[in-house]
């Protein structure tokens, strides 16, 4: 079966994801396109979907016949309207992050979906398919003992004027708060952020970096540094410190070099460059259950369980150093 699937957002994400599902993964084709600019899904269709149909809303290529799974990669404050017709419509979504833009969107998300009785969903926190990270949950599970701390970083080398503080969580620290709950299968019940003395390249609107301490519900304390003017690269850490062990997330693969007196090798300084091949990978996860009608991967609730930890990260930016409760409600047996 090649399964039909229809874009709502055609910008740089969009229009990458189009490329992947037509002329890299199997089984899936791009059948219909959909954006506010009509001359983006115009581009998109010549350069990466000649057969695509376009459609002038996204509810109605939602509702297209033509169309069994939906991508959403639209503007952020439009993802909770077209997951919920989504899901009213039957049909498998893949919704880029953010799932929406507060947590009660998120949770009428997941009560929608709950309501149908199936899964559709399949939020995009790509991390959890970065070979390094699947790597190390292995370990994490199975070889190092009961996880104690975690010690993590997401170094970027700029952020433009307009980066403000509370986008170092909502637009940034947002994969941690995902990938490090998957990784110890755990869940955070508190959150606090400490500021170190402010970087030369910060700004009067952003504070950076920013150090966000999570409280897990097994007790694992959690450190995150936000330094998103770091300059030198883009840098992503994770060191979890077991009760036999200690397991370090790889770094991507560089050549050591000996050249000019220096021991050295190259530190990459784009996230797509990154996590190009985890990218590959969801989405042919996200084909294959589309396939059967379903969702797998991160799911609806995990997006939800994202946001109001992100809310409760941003009132402790507030806080001075004060803990700030992360209260989840019980989780649907449908993500169980």
């Amino acid at each position: 079966m090649t399964v039909r699937i229809g874009v709502i957002g055609t910008g740089a994400i969009g229009r990458d994801h189009a490329r992947r599902i037509n002329h890299v993964l199997g089984g899936a084709k791009i059948v219909a396109l959909s954006d506010v600019n009509r001359a983006s899904a115009e581009a998109v269709k010549a350069d990466v979907a000649p057969d695509a149909a376009i459609f002038e809303t996204g509810e109605a290529l939602i509702a297209s016949p033509d169309v069994d799974a939906v991508l959403v990669t639209s503007w952020g404050a439009t993802h909770e309207q077209y997951v919920l017709a989504a899901i009213a419509a039957g049909k498998p979504c893949f919704c880029e992050k953010p799932l929406a833009t507060t947590a009660d969107g998120g949770k009428r998300i997941v009560d929608a979906e709950v309501a149908h009785g199936k899964r559709l969903v399949q939020v995009g926190f790509m991390r959890r398919y970065d070979a390094g990270y699947v790597a190390l949950k292995k370990v994490v599970d199975s070889q190092i003992g009961a996880p104690i701390m975690v010690h993590a970083a997401h170094r970027n080398p700029a952020v433009p004027e307009q980066y403000v503080t509370p986008m170092a969580i909502h637009d940034t620290m947002i994969h941690e708060i995902d990938v490090l709950r998957w990784l110890l299968d755990d869940d955070y019940v508190s959150a606090r952020v400490l500021f170190p003395r402010a970087s030369a390249r910060s700004h009067a609107k952003l504070r950076d970096p920013q150090i966000v301490i999570l409280e897990t519900a097994k007790g694992t304390i959690i450190d995150v540094e936000i330094f998103v003017n770091c300059h030198y690269g883009y840098d992503i850490q994770c060191q979890v410190v077991g009760e036999d062990g200690i397991a370090n997330l790889p770094d991507p693969m560089a050549i050591p070099m000996r050249l000019g007196a220096r021991q050295q090798s190259e530190i990459l300084t784009d996230w797509k460059d990154r996590f190009i091949a985890s990218y590959d990978v969801e989405l042919q996860d996200f084909i294959h259950a589309a396939a059967r009608g379903t969702a797998s991967g991160p799911s609806s609730w995990d997006g939800y369980v994202a946001a109001i930890t992100s809310d409760a990260c941003v009132s402790a930016q507030d806080a001075e150093g004060a803990a700030v409760a992360i209260n989840l409600p019980a989780r649907p047996a449908l993500y169980n």
